[in-house]
């Protein structure tokens, strides 16, 4: 099989916080057939594509461990890029753990590409521009043979007690305070902030569906702003969200899961009255939520009200709360 070492620039991307499941990383590196200094020294975390299989994983550390990657965890980049309360608990767990690489697999019709790049130690996890390794192939193994070639060749092993497996449940709480399946019914006199999309066409639609459907105190926000800037300007609660796979959102918000479930069940509201709709479990969905920005507790509703588009889950969230409250 033939193996490829590719290089070029890429331009800077927007805000990997805007939208979640958006993996700029690869955008924003300078790509070279470089290895990084000091890769067989440091340690490593792996953001891996959910199309690995759990073998593929198991074969690809057991490889790092004979080229003297130290990669100490492992996470899918569906989690790492789920939403804007999760991906910096994720730098922050890097950060703890003294990660110094960040190594990207992703699969892609039997394509397999591994990008090594060092670890920024912020929310954006790297620099724009900076230096990334990448090799690509068909052949897993074949791949791996040449990043193991590569990597000896160019340097001394320093690391030594390397795991032989890939250890990848790592528990990341996004939920500073308390976690509450019911509504928050202080919205009936605090006012919610709702952050913007970044988007002209989004935040039009955001703008209009607020206008026209939450009947309480809210305002537009800039994106990123922290609780106290908020608290600042009035508001008392945001209004937050997770966009990724069914099950991974079911986990990160708290909910029992199943792992070998095929099929999630959420409440919908496509005629303004309550429908169940079944999504499978690996399909995309946004789900929302209100946060109360002293506290961090965090306020999701009463039922699962998931959907594959942010303006139908947002239409059920809003929805299920004005039912809650029995407002038309």
């Amino acid at each position: 099989m033939r193996l490829l070492f590719i290089f070029c620039l890429f331009i800077p991307a927007i805000s990997i916080y805007s939208q979640g499941m958006e993996n700029t990383i690869p955008d924003r590196l300078q790509l070279t057939n470089n290895v990084p200094e000091d890769l067989l020294a440091k340690r490593s975390c792996v953001f891996y594509a959910s199309t690995f299989s759990n073998e593929e994983l198991d074969i690809i550390q057991s490889s790092f461990q004979k080229s003297g990657v130290d990669a100490v965890a492992y996470f899918k980049t569906a989690l790492v890029f789920a939403g804007a309360d999760v991906t910096p608990k994720i730098a922050e767990f890097l950060n703890k753990r003294e990660i110094d690489f960040i190594v990207l697999l992703s699969k892609k019709d039997n394509s397999y590409s591994f990008t090594f790049t060092p670890f920024s130690g912020t929310g954006d996890f790297v620099n724009n521009g900076q230096p990334g390794w990448e090799v690509h192939g068909t052949d897993l193994k074949e791949a791996l043979q040449v990043i193991y070639r590569s990597t000896v060749n160019s340097q001394p092993i320093k690391n030594l007690l390397i795991n032989s497996y890939p250890e990848k449940n790592f528990p990341i709480n996004i939920i500073e305070g308390r976690r509450s399946d019911f509504f928050a019914i202080d919205l009936k006199v605090d006012k919610l902030a709702v952050p913007w999309f970044k988007d002209a066409a989004t935040d039009s639609l955001l703008a209009q569906f607020f206008k026209e459907y939450y009947p309480f105190s809210y305002g537009m926000t800039e994106p990123g702003l922290d609780a106290k800037e908020l608290r600042n300007n009035g508001f008392h609660y945001v209004l937050s969200y997770v966009h990724t796979e069914g099950l991974i959102a079911r986990d990160i918000l708290g909910y029992p899961n199943t792992t070998n479930e095929s099929a999630i069940t959420s409440v919908t509201y496509p005629n303004g009255s309550l429908q169940l709709k079944t999504i499978p479990a690996e399909t995309p969905v946004y789900k929302f939520y209100f946060k109360h920005l002293v506290s961090g507790n965090v306020f999701l509703g009463t039922k699962w009200d998931g959907d594959t588009t942010w303006l139908a889950a947002l239409r059920n969230h809003v929805k299920g709360f004005k039912a809650e409250l029995k407002i038309p």
